[in-house]
């Protein structure tokens, strides 16, 4: 699923950001928006927090087996 994918995209580049700002108290999304109160990094912000929450669900989730060729 496309949304699975975007979700979990959002959250390895929200992960890369923690990383950085642990490591080397860089904030890559900040330094390329223009700050963290800027609007565009704080949408950024938010959409990384979204698919977080998605992608929690879908530990969740129960995968159909798929049948694969012979």
């Amino acid at each position: 699923m496309i949304l699975n994918r975007i979700a979990l995209l959002l959250a390895i580049i929200g992960g890369i950001n923690w990383g950085l700002i642990g490591v080397f108290q860089f904030d890559l999304i900040a330094f390329l928006f223009n700050g963290q109160t800027a609007a565009l990094s704080r949408v950024i912000y938010t959409l990384v927090a979204l698919a977080a929450l998605w992608c929690i669900s879908l530990l969740f989730r129960s995968r159909e087996p798929v049948d694969e060729p012979a």
